[in-house]
């Protein structure tokens, strides 16, 4: 049984890990590129983002810096957008295109947008449920099909959170691209090098979400040998 657990994770999960691993090159590659250029306007990504903020109502949103490279985020229950060291005090198109994407999730969770409140609905049980599943898999492998069983019910949830994520993760790109070009913050090429960064990013996510379903599936197959 034990090979046959290493040969699921080697057809299934190993690629999959490659794909994300290849997704991450190619989101450093894009972000590294067009940190180098820089937005003509000469805006900053944090003098921008409080535009977009303010231009949306949502002064009361802070903006704040958080240390690391593409750590950036919204924390909805803080109330901040939290921008990068490289990223906040930066005018490069890389940067804008980052931050606006960060005021996209502030402005989804204003209007209401569906997949952002599901997710955010769903995140303390995946914080909880993607710490034990895979152990519990594992034990239940080898000790109990009940105990298995739970763990991919509970691995289900995180697998259903990542793909809940896609859209929320799209749609502020969408957000953020529409508004720096409706705006004429960034213009031309400019506009297009935020457009590659933001596509590259969301492959990330992409992939994150095929390693989390090849796992499940990984488990399934797991479950129905050991009966």
């Amino acid at each position: 049984m034990i090979y046959n657990f290493d040969i699921y994770y080697l057809i299934l999960v190993i690629p999959a890990l490659i794909v994300a691993i290849v997704a991450q090159a190619k989101v450093k590659s894009a972000y590294n590129k067009y940190s180098k250029v820089y937005a003509s306007r000469g805006y900053t990504a944090a003098d921008l983002t409080r535009r977009i903020l303010d231009d949306n109502g949502l002064s009361e949103i802070r903006i704040e810096q958080v240390a690391g490279t593409l750590t950036d985020h919204y924390d909805p229950t803080a109330g901040v957008i939290r921008l990068s060291d490289s990223v906040i005090n930066s005018s490069s198109v890389a940067a804008i295109g980052v931050a606006a994407h960060e005021a996209g999730h502030a402005i989804q969770r204003k209007t209401g947008y569906a997949p952002i409140q599901v997710r955010n609905s769903i995140l303390p049980v995946v914080q909880i449920a993607s710490r034990v599943a895979i152990p519990l898999a594992i034990i239940g492998y080898l000790f109990s099909h009940f105990l298995m069983t739970v763990g991919i019910v509970l691995f289900s949830v995180t697998v259903f959170f990542q793909l809940v994520t896609l859209p929320v993760e799209f749609d502020a790109s969408r957000r953020a691209l529409k508004t720096l070009s409706e705006n004429a913050y960034l213009e031309g090429e400019e506009l297009t090098g935020a457009k590659k960064v933001l596509t590259a990013a969301a492959m990330t996510y992409l992939a994150s979400a095929l390693v989390a379903i090849m796992n499940l599936l990984r488990l399934v197959l797991l479950s129905r040998r050991r009966r």
